[in-house]
């Protein structure tokens, strides 16, 4: 079963008389569905919008980042390598829905064979790699936190602009070695467990952060409050865990009924109830792009600076950034 090619938001089933490309949709079980759930199916015209406005969402914030020389830092360096994922996410929605009129719809070229599996994998590894690409990101933000609430005044000597993007080179490159893999091997059940596990992994050690930030944060500000400028900037700090705290929870609502619809589909694609969990799939897609979405918007209205940014950009002042 392929990892992320199901997510295409057209049909419920695969016709390869019909269009060249055989995409191997989980969903492609209803055709003996034995379950009396009638499958979901969202058109393919609301996919595409709202992967168009993630796509432009995110671009924004990379821009507004880019732009204004007070927001580079590592916290913002981070948060630039989350949008690139949601960006990527986006993105291969968007160039799958062009295929799809192009190749199905349109019949332009037909598409058989080596190039259907070509791009078929091409699609998944972009898919794949934005789903690694956010939770190793949301593992980066949440490290900076950790440091920034308990090394604070220590934090510029320890969490450095070079060593942060190193940090992201590392991230980005381990990302790229995992998402080949995963789409070379992705009919082995091995695989979707792998995946599985290693998406539990990462939000396990995103939690522990969080509680050992959260239980000692407020014990620790005390021994620090002597201090007026660390204690504003522990409240800052706090407020980043918080924003944190938010994009994680966002995360794990748009993209956890995948994940567990990748692991139904393996070990039980014929139980009519799993197959019931599956008719909507659609809808689980239709999450996942709505993260990229809601991402910048929780930037947006965390961050001040992020905010006149963006207010600046559109309303095209000329900005005093230094």
């Amino acid at each position: 079963m392929k990892l992320c090619s199901c997510l295409l938001g057209n049909s419920t089933q695969v016709q390869p008389n019909k269009c060249g490309i055989q995409l191997q949709l989980s969903m492609s079980n209803f055709s003996v569905n034995t379950s009396d759930c009638a499958p979901v199916v969202v058109p393919e015209e609301i996919f595409f919008i709202i992967a168009t406005l993630g796509l432009l969402e995110n671009l924004l914030v990379l821009i507004a980042v880019g732009r204004n020389k007070n927001l580079h830092s590592p916290m913002y360096i981070f948060i630039c390598s989350l949008a690139v994922s949601d960006m990527l996410g986006s993105l291969y929605k968007a160039v799958e829905n062009i295929f799809y009129i192009i190749f199905c719809k349109m019949q332009y070229v037909k598409c058989r064979g080596k190039l259907a599996k070509t791009m078929d994998d091409i699609l998944d590894f972009m898919f794949i790699l934005s789903l690694l690409g956010s939770i190793f990101s949301l593992s980066a933000i949440a490290a900076d936190r950790y440091i920034t609430i308990f090394y604070a005044l220590r934090y510029h000597n320890i969490m450095t602009l070079k060593r942060a993007l190193v940090m992201l080179g590392v991230i980005w490159a381990f990302c790229t070695g995992s998402g080949i893999a995963m789409v070379l091997f992705s009919y082995e059940a091995v695989t979707v467990v792998s995946f599985t596990v290693l998406f539990c992994f990462m939000l396990i050690l995103i939690l522990c952060l969080y509680i050992h930030m959260f239980l000692l944060a407020r014990s620790h500000a005390k021994k620090i409050a002597l201090m007026t400028t660390s204690s504003v900037h522990q409240g800052a700090n706090m407020k980043g865990a918080i924003t944190l705290t938010v994009l994680v929870a966002v995360f794990l609502f748009c993209w956890s009924p995948f994940v567990l619809h990748m692991l139904l589909m393996t070990f039980c694609p014929q139980n009519p109830y799993c197959i019931c969990y599956g008719s909507i799939f659609h809808v689980h897609g239709m999450l996942i792009m709505c993260n990229a979405v809601i991402d910048p918007m929780i930037y947006a209205f965390r961050s001040p600076e992020l905010r006149s940014t963006f207010r600046r950009l559109f309303c095209c002042h000329k900005p005093n950034w230094t």
